[in-house]
């Protein structure tokens, strides 16, 4: 997450959102940006608003490739990516054909059954998505989350109608403030408790701080990672989270230019037959 994207990280939208929006900006602070893999990505702009993204990312002895490509026309976007597994995945948005809805349509060649029918809404006091495989047994998926832009519920569901069973059920609660953001979800099919907390702790250098609390009831096992980032200066940001299980994430990340980033991560774990991971990549 770059400096300006902290700096806006905490701020409280018109009305609830929507149900992946729980706890989201906990997420982004402990997890995103932290990865071991190697990754490089160039994005190109054509002055006709033609975005066009390559990237390679290597885990372990396997390098991963793609192709992205966005085209804009108004109120529609289309996003159209090719990998080297030789699969062309194309989405393509709609933005409010109506006041407040948002249809999408994705599908991944040659896989048949990839294609997905979606139709969001967000109301000052809801956010609601559903979903449709473009199968002859689809799965069907709902999430709906009510309230307003300081304190929601809601629930997110999905039917398999092959099996006539449902295949997922969550719920989920979010409190919000300008400075801070604490959620509690329900996940699982009800095996899994899931608690984090954002809070913002300084506007001078975007500093800011989170935690997350996971159960699991089959198993008895909990997991608590705590973090914190801090912007040395408009282009420069730094990130660190540990677990309890000694696992400390760090990274250092600067804006060259917008949208371009470089990052150097460590990753140190408590065994001493595993030595501390580093890698650098830049993010064009």
């Amino acid at each position: 997450m770059s400096p300006n994207q902290i700096a806006t990280a905490a701020k409280v939208v018109k009305g609830p959102g929507l149900y992946t929006n729980i706890g989201k900006t906990a997420r982004d602070l402990l997890y995103k940006d932290h990865q071991s893999d190697q990754k490089f990505s160039v994005t190109t702009y054509s002055e006709n608003g033609v975005a066009i993204c390559s990237s390679g990312t290597k885990k372990g002895e396997v390098f991963l490739a793609d192709v992205n490509t966005q085209l804009k026309q108004k109120n529609i976007t289309a996003d159209i990516k090719v990998d080297t597994n030789s699969r062309l995945s194309t989405i393509v948005t709609i933005d409010e054909p109506a006041p407040g809805v948002k249809a999408i349509i994705s599908f991944i060649a040659p896989d048949q059954s990839s294609g997905k029918l979606e139709h969001q809404y967000q109301h000052e006091y809801a956010g609601i998505a559903a979903s449709i495989g473009l199968t002859a047994n689809p799965v069907v998926n709902f999430s709906g989350l009510f309230g307003n832009s300081q304190i929601a519920a809601g629930t997110d569901v999905s039917f398999d109608t092959t099996s006539g069973n449902f295949v997922k059920y969550n719920a989920g609660l979010s409190l919000a403030r300008p400075d801070l953001v604490a959620s509690l979800t329900l996940n699982d099919k009800g095996d899994s408790l899931n608690a984090s907390y954002y809070q913002t702790l300084t506007d001078l250098s975007n500093a800011s701080a989170g935690a997350e609390l996971s159960y699991s009831f089959s198993r008895a096992q909990s997991t608590l990672t705590i973090g914190a980032q801090h912007a040395l200066d408009q282009q420069t940001a730094v990130k660190a989270k540990l677990n309890n299980l000694g696992i400390i994430n760090a990274l250092i990340q600067h804006e060259i230019y917008p949208k371009s980033y470089f990052t150097i991560l460590e990753k140190l774990t408590p065994k001493p037959s595993r030595r501390a991971q580093n890698s650098v990549w830049l993010l064009l």
